[in-house]
């Protein structure tokens, strides 16, 4: 297999390829990102937990994915290659090479732009088909996989950041919700949604549990777990799946965005109150005159605007109250004028300002502050104004992808570095529930999480951090300085590559969601070429810890939709059925979609040493 890209992720999907499915793998990156790699890399070496020898890895540079590249790589003899450039523009124009250079191979793209990755799909699977017309539908709709490591990561950074926020996995038209449900007490019986996913650790120094992680053995969170390990874990809280409602089409983000420009932000509160108190003065001279002149109410009225507005003749044959009257409206008269010329200005600035980014209002709080509007920050941004959860953006560069969505959505945005001093005030984190540090430096998300701890000390923190193993130590380290505060930390290449890998291994990923530091896969699997399904019972086919059966297709094979996670926006298409017997027999024809580990998921495609897939036919 084949991994060319230029970030972390390329490292992080070429370790997960050999060391959790024994692929041989070819890496091909920048020669600035090679001397990164670690020389031990290129040996083989034992898997601490199987004891297995993990293939070496091959190493090539090339400062961008050409043919001669592709070649040297050996794409035209490789099952699959992921492309995994942070440039949309570079991994189309290497897809179009590398089908050209072999038409059956497996891609695995990368793509920020998801309408053009769609696109993509269908323009070289027909590329494919035009090349082998003979060829198995089955095995071309998993021939082109378009998917997005800012899409995987945001519902987990999104769940990590808000109390009470589930990941959601779409499939068939449903939404489905893997919720995090607290230990229940004593004499509650918890609901156990569709299935338990995981039984999360716990301990008393942090109030929601401690981060297990692979390497953290009985003390860490337990993936698919068996029933009687559900029932013997008491005290322990639950990730169960539920059901939660049919998906609608997403909505533009104008939709989403506020409905014209209310009166708060057309003119100021001191411009408002100055106002209020020259139309009482009005009143109060309305009502003297009245009084006084013994002149009816609308007469009164209309002598005041008159004085008001320097209309009316000079009361010179009049009463001296009438004179004293005339010129305390001549004086409201004079501090009116320059507040309806400051009104008409202020305006006239706030409609030419529509299309420019909003300042965080002066009251606001209970807000999420959220730093960063990259990729992963834009896809963050969406998901969160999706929820109706209101967001203060900081982002230093005012061109980054996601300050135009901002600007649409009306979220308020400080331009600033968040290094800096009086930015975080800006952004009004003293009064936000959360922080969510996503800018693509590590060095600027600790500094900012640091800075913001300082300012409020018990805020809610979630951040972006590029090495998964330096995220765990921030993460202990935070947690034992702050231990009231809930602090979360997350590196976005853990949580895509261990979709990017189901996707290279020709299988249709519908969603991955973390589970503390572990991930948990959603995949869609036919069960023919499948021993540990084939044949077997639901009961049957679960294996506790690695993976389990949790839908059956019920479309006819003819009839079936070649993706789960793109049918059924309007409610017409429902063939998964969830609730399964557990005596329920699999047939070989049958597609289920499984929850599985990443070692279980690989175990279940039965690996072979010679780089094909059980079930997936010849490539």
């Amino acid at each position: 297999m084949v991994v060319c890209g230029d970030d972390g992720l390329a490292r992080r999907l070429a370790v997960e390829l050999r060391e959790v499915y024994r692929r041989r793998v070819t890496l091909v990156v920048p020669a600035d990102e090679a001397e990164e790699q670690v020389a031990d890399r290129n040996t083989a070496e034992p898997d601490t937990v199987s004891g297995a020898a993990v293939l070496p890895l091959q190493v090539e540079t090339a400062a961008s994915p050409t043919t001669a590249a592709l070649l040297r790589a050996g794409v035209d003899r490789a099952a699959a290659l992921a492309l995994l450039y942070e440039d949309d523009e570079t991994n189309l124009r290497a897809a179009l090479a590398a089908r050209r250079l072999n038409p059956g191979l497996r891609l695995v793209v990368r793509m920020y732009n998801r309408k053009l990755g769609h696109h993509l799909e269908e323009l070289l699977d027909q590329a494919a088909l035009v090349a082998a017309p003979g060829g198995d539908r089955t095995v071309l709709d998993a021939s082109t996989t378009v998917l997005s490591d800012a899409d995987t990561a945001a519902p987990a950074l999104v769940a990590t950041a808000i109390a009470g926020t589930s990941k959601v996995v779409q499939a068939d038209g449903l939404l489905l919700r893997a919720a995090e449900r607290s230990a229940p007490g004593r004499g509650e019986v918890p609901d156990p949604g569709l299935c338990t996913l995981a039984l999360l650790s716990s301990t008393t120094t942090d109030p929601v549990g401690s981060e297990g992680s692979d390497a953290s053995g009985t003390q860490g969170p337990e993936l698919l777990p068996d029933d009687r390990a559900v029932r013997g874990s008491a005290g322990r809280g639950t990730v169960v799946l539920e059901a939660v409602r049919r998906a609608r089409r997403a909505l533009p983000p104008r939709r989403l965005a506020r409905r014209g420009a209310p009166l708060g932000e057309l003119f100021s509160a001191r411009l408002r109150w100055s106002l209020a108190g020259i139309v009482a003065a009005v009143l109060a001279l309305t009502a003297t005159t009245a009084v006084l002149t013994e002149a009816d109410p609308v007469h009164a009225a209309y002598l005041t605007l008159l004085d008001l507005f320097s209309i009316n003749d000079p009361a010179l044959e009049e009463s001296s109250t009438r004179q004293i009257l005339q010129l305390l409206s001549g004086l409201v008269g004079l501090a009116l004028l320059p507040l309806l010329v400051a009104g008409a200005l202020e305006a006239l600035g706030t409609f030419r300002a529509t299309g420019a980014l909003r300042r965080p209002p002066r009251g606001l709080s209970g807000h999420i502050v959220l730093l960063g509007l990259g990729k992963v920050g834009a896809r963050v941004l969406a998901r969160l104004r999706e929820l109706d959860i209101p967001v203060v953006c900081v982002e230093q560069d005012p061109d980054a992808r996601g300050v135009p969505l901002a600007r649409d959505l009306g979220v308020p945005v400080v331009l600033g570095d968040v290094t800096e001093d009086g930015v975080l005030d800006a952004a009004r984190v003293h009064r936000a529930d959360a922080l969510l540090a996503l800018t693509s430096s590590d060095t600027t998300n600790l500094e900012a999480t640091l800075a913001a701890r300082a300012l409020k000390n018990d805020l809610r923190v979630a951040l972006r951090l590029y090495d998964d193993d330096f995220a765990t130590a921030v993460y202990r380290t935070l947690r034992s300085a702050h231990p009231d505060a809930v602090t979360r930390s997350r590196s976005v290449t853990h949580l895509a590559a261990p979709a990017f890998a189901g996707a290279m291994m020709g299988r249709q990923i519908l969603g991955a969601i973390s589970v503390e530091r572990k991930v948990l896969l959603f995949a869609v699997l036919l069960v023919a070429g499948h021993p540990q399904l084939e044949g077997r019972t639901v009961a049957e086919a679960f294996r506790p810890g690695a993976w389990r059966v949790l839908a059956l297709d019920t479309a006819r094979p003819e009839s079936r939709s070649p993706d789960l996670a793109n049918t059924g926006h309007d409610g017409d298409h429902q063939s998964l059925l969830w609730d399964l017997h557990p005596g329920h027999v699999l047939h070989p024809a049958d597609r289920v979609v499984v929850a599985a580990t990443r070692r279980g998921l690989a175990e279940l495609l039965g690996n072979s040493p010679d780089g094909h897939t059980a079930g997936t036919g010849p490539r």
